[in-house]
């Protein structure tokens, strides 16, 4: 997955034929922190379609008209942690589901970069600290409130970062409140680095998840 942030757009409706006409598995995002912003967040299971075919989109009008603000780019790819009953639907189907449900059109997206210290704790230390985190989230997700997406960038993100994080819901509140909820976690408050530059959207146009 990846997202594209532009700003200059007066008028959302050229972008959705654009990306109607494309066929792109896509969302357009409006962007609440600014008036003229847009982000595009893309998906493919082919990594060369992100610089062929959703090259050529972003290269031509409208979007070409735009002006990218490159600092909000974030590129991540789906993974396993081991203890999923069904690959094909974590890693595939859930993703597109997520993100492309008209049920869910706020979202909260963030690149994080965890410390050294994490890296060299035991499997068992990291695993409670991973728990801790994991239950937060998924009471959330429970509840209705929040559906988190987590995508490795190690060796593809242009700042070293280690995960994409995107948060999608009903309502931008929860999302706000899991991020808050989570910096009090163990992981959080002692074994990141870095948050953000955080992105906050609103959907305006999805290709619907089949």
């Amino acid at each position: 997955m990846q997202l594209q942030v532009f700003t200059e757009c007066s008028d959302t409706k050229p972008l959705i034929g654009a990306l109607e006409s494309s066929q792109l598995e896509a969302v357009l995002y409006l962007d609440i922190s600014d008036p003229a912003g847009v982000g595009v967040l893309s998906m493919s299971e082919d990594p060369t379609f992100f610089v062929t075919h959703l090259r050529e989109v972003l290269n031509s009008p409208p979007f070409a008209g735009l002006h990218r603000r490159p600092e909000f780019a974030m590129l991540g790819r789906t993974y396993a942690a081991g203890f999923e009953s069904d690959l094909e639907e974590y890693l595939l189907r859930r993703p597109r589901q997520v993100t492309r449900s008209p049920d869910w059109p706020w979202a909260v997206w963030y690149p994080l970069r965890r410390t050294g210290a994490f890296a060299r704790l035991t499997a068992k230390e990291q695993g409670a600290i991973l728990r801790e985190h994991g239950h937060l989230g998924r009471a959330y997700g429970v509840a209705g409130l929040a559906q988190d997406l987590r995508l490795s960038c190690s060796g593809l993100d242009v700042n070293d970062n280690d995960f994409v994080i995107g948060l999608v819901g009903p309502d931008l509140y929860p999302l706000s409140h899991l991020v808050q909820s989570m910096r009090k976690t163990i992981q959080t408050s002692e074994y990141i680095e870095k948050l953000g530059p955080f992105f906050i959207g609103r959907a305006c146009w999805q290709r619907i998840a089949g």
